[in-house]
């Protein structure tokens, strides 16, 4: 499987790419226009604010090639948040391939922001992207700012509110956890992505 890595900048890219080889896919980090729109499947990594992440996508001339890709995305952790029309988090303009707004957490008394740590997944819908993750499945999370509940979440979380923990909108995918820090589920998660099933 010919997996291409967004060069976006994020700080995790280098664990998410070592984790796709573990399973034994060739993953590539480019930010060429051509390797990635020629790829089996592409993931959109990024760790940091929604607005340097856009930026960054710009600079690299790259929004429009995401936009127009055809083949299976998947958006981790801030790389999901850039699939939806806009965030808050500086008022920022996104990818748009996903409808909503990223909001960020509200906390409140004993729920930190941002949030941190090992959080069971509720399943909402199925989907190949799913396939064999149990119910209540624990993922690792770090963000601050999430997506709402949508008719395209996959699964939810809950951090003090519930907000979407995996989407799906067409041929997009996105993960809020880290899938390369989540052991058996994170792996899982990263199998079905490059699976047959998800062609």
């Amino acid at each position: 499987m010919d997996v291409v890595l967004i060069d976006a900048g994020g700080a995790n890219i280098g664990s998410v790419r070592y984790a796709l080889e573990r399973l034994g896919a060739n993953a590539r980090l480019s930010a060429d226009a051509n390797a990635i729109a020629s790829a089996e499947r592409v993931i959109l990594p990024g760790v940091g604010a929604a607005g340097a992440g856009m930026a960054r996508l710009r600079e690299l001339d790259l929004v429009a090639v995401v936009r127009g890709l055809t083949q299976p995305l998947l958006g981790i952790c801030l790389g999901m948040q850039l699939l939806f029309e806009s965030s808050e988090e500086n008022e920022t303009e996104c990818l748009g391939l996903l409808p909503g707004r990223v909001r960020k957490l509200a906390g409140g008394e004993g729920m930190r922001v941002p949030h941190m740590g090992w959080n069971a997944l509720q399943q909402r819908r199925t989907d190949p992207l799913l396939a064999g993750i149990p119910e209540g499945g624990q993922a690792y999370f770090v963000h601050s700012y999430a997506a709402p509940v949508s008719d395209d979440t996959l699964a939810t979380a809950t951090h003090g509110e519930t907000f979407a923990a995996v989407v799906r909108h067409g041929r997009c995918w996105g993960a809020q956890f880290h899938p390369e820090r989540s052991a058996a589920v994170g792996a899982r998660l990263l199998e079905n992505f490059l699976s047959d099933r998800l062609a």
